[in-house]
């Protein structure tokens, strides 16, 4: 979803040209304010040479309004420079939708459940659980942006091995003894040994608020246990069959690469797998309603993208319902070599001690400042820094430094129009603005948050840019400048509330 400011303009030489024209920034303004490849992209469809065809759209650009100069440049590029109402039509534009800029780009209103975390309540929440966490808030901030109907989940593994070698640990401790060699170990083990009656209430209470703390308000809790009781309504709609004493699945008639599991033998305890908690949970989730569900795991999962289609099939559900994003690890580092921070237990990093050390903003900030295909390496150091070294510090910063001039200014009238000629640093900065729209649209289809931070960081630059050149207040633009100061304390508010990070009016 572009800027209604910049679709209009394209609209209007699009009719002028007599063809489509799409419109991209130039990397240099030196080169326009925008440029377009029509000509080029035009050439062999009317067999005519792309710079004369340049020619012809430049004549037709200079009779556009907001066109100020259009210029051929290289085999074909057309180079536009836009008069200043333009862009005070387009600051406009921005000061009147305010936050909401930007918003409502879903074709289709959707209902999403977002499934996120789900870490077996065995121990504290781990960094590389908060990852989890925040790249699927962030995820699901972007689709209620969008306009979709979003709630967040938390999937329990209350039942297995694994919880019950959890409660074998803890009573070992109560007795005095060591935990089982396969069990848990750590200082919060011995806490929790202290408590009478079942450890994972308790564990589970200690997740919950940790999340909250980290900003994920959680929807509904789901757990494995209740799940389960629901698998033999489902059994009969599958075709399975026995093996060794096991009940499995002919899940290779779905396109799986092998039969699966779904309740083990006897000699293994005649228990139902996580495959079959599974399948109860996709068809559960569909049939509350909901139009797509999305699961959030860790690149070790890359097995389960494939099974969680095969089972949407089984069920006979349209695979594109079911979306699994997958992240990659965190690492800590200071300077320059891996840390860790645990303070309870050597192997791992808890989250609440990663929150204690750097903060909620610069934890949230890093953990959706990459790609979730690329290794994250937080550095402590510098993400505990308060100065503009550091990113989310920089970006706030630019938040309070704009907040300050708007309280100074009292009652001051904030308009859109400029009153003479744009400097270039306030018509790269409307030019930076302008890009949210497509920008956030892109992020949303892609699940892509990390665009976001990596935005906020340039409209940052852009701002302090133009700060550093012009007086504000007292200035023959202080209208228009105020209200290009708004319009960028609303964007970079909305940019760190879409990950989760607090825009501060003091610092």
């Amino acid at each position: 979803m572009e800027a209604r400011a910049i679709a209009r303009l394209a609209a209007a030489l699009s009719e002028a040209a007599g063809a489509d024209v799409q419109l991209d920034r130039p990397n240099d303004p030196e080169h326009g304010d925008y440029a377009t490849n029509a000509a080029l992209r035009l050439a062999p469809v009317r067999r005519r040479p792309p710079r004369q065809l340049a020619e012809e759209l430049a004549a037709a650009a200079r009779a556009v309004d907001a066109v100020e100069r259009a210029e051929v440049a290289g085999p074909g590029f057309v180079n536009l420079w836009l008069g200043r109402s333009w862009f005070g039509e387009a600051l406009d534009e921005i000061l009147r939708v305010g936050r909401d800029f930007g918003a409502g780009s879903a074709a289709r209103r959707e209902r999403v459940q977002v499934e996120m975390v789900s870490a077996n309540p065995t121990g504290p929440v781990t960094v590389a659980s908060a990852r989890n966490g925040a790249y699927g808030d962030c995820v699901a901030r972007l689709l209620e942006f969008a306009g979709h109907d979003v709630q967040r989940e938390y999937y329990y593994n209350d039942a297995g091995a694994q919880v019950e070698r959890f409660r074998a640990s803890v009573e070992a401790r109560r007795r005095g003894d060591d935990p089982p060699a396969d069990g848990y170990h750590g200082a919060y083990v011995d806490d929790l040994a202290r408590l009478e009656g079942d450890p994972l209430p308790v564990m589970l209470a200690q997740i919950e608020r940790t999340l909250e703390r980290f900003r994920i308000h959680f929807d509904t809790w789901a757990l494995q246990s209740e799940l389960e009781r629901e698998l033999p309504q489902i059994l009969d709609r599958l075709p399975t069959y026995e093996k060794d004493g096991a009940l499995w699945v002919r899940s290779t008639d779905f396109g799986d690469t092998r039969d699966r599991v779904l309740i083990r033998s006897p000699e293994r305890g005649a228990l139902p797998t996580y495959e079959a908690a599974d399948i109860v949970y996709l068809k559960q989730k569909l049939d509350r309603g909901f139009d797509r569900a999305i699961y959030v795991l860790g690149a070790d999962h890359q097995d389960v993208r494939g099974w969680y289609a095969v089972v949407a099939r089984m069920l006979g559900y349209e695979e594109p319902r079911v979306e699994v994003l997958l992240y990659q690890l965190v690492h800590l580092t200071r300077g320059g070599e891996k840390t860790r921070m645990a303070k309870r237990r050597g192997d791992v990093v808890f989250l609440d001690e990663l929150m204690d050390e750097v903060g909620v903003d610069a934890a949230r900030w890093y953990l959706v400042s990459r790609g979730p295909d690329q290794t994250i390496e937080i550095d402590v150091d510098l993400a505990a820094e308060k100065t503009q070294k550091n990113p989310v510090y920089y970006v706030q910063y630019a938040h309070a430094r704009i907040a300050g001039i708007l309280r100074n200014a009292g009652s001051a009238e904030v308009g859109a129009a400029p009153p003479g000629e744009l400097a270039r640093e306030e018509r790269e900065l409307v030019k930076r603005l302008l890009e949210f729209p497509a920008l956030v649209t892109e992020a949303t289809e892609r699940r892509g948050p990390h665009a976001i931070p990596l935005y906020a960081i340039r409209v940052a630059d852009d701002f302090h840019r133009f700060y550093h050149e012009h007086r504000v207040l007292g200035s023959g633009a202080q209208a228009f400048r105020l209200g290009l100061c708004r319009a960028t304390q609303d964007l970079l508010a909305r940019c760190l509330d879409l990950i989760g990070v607090e825009a501060p009016a003091r610092m």
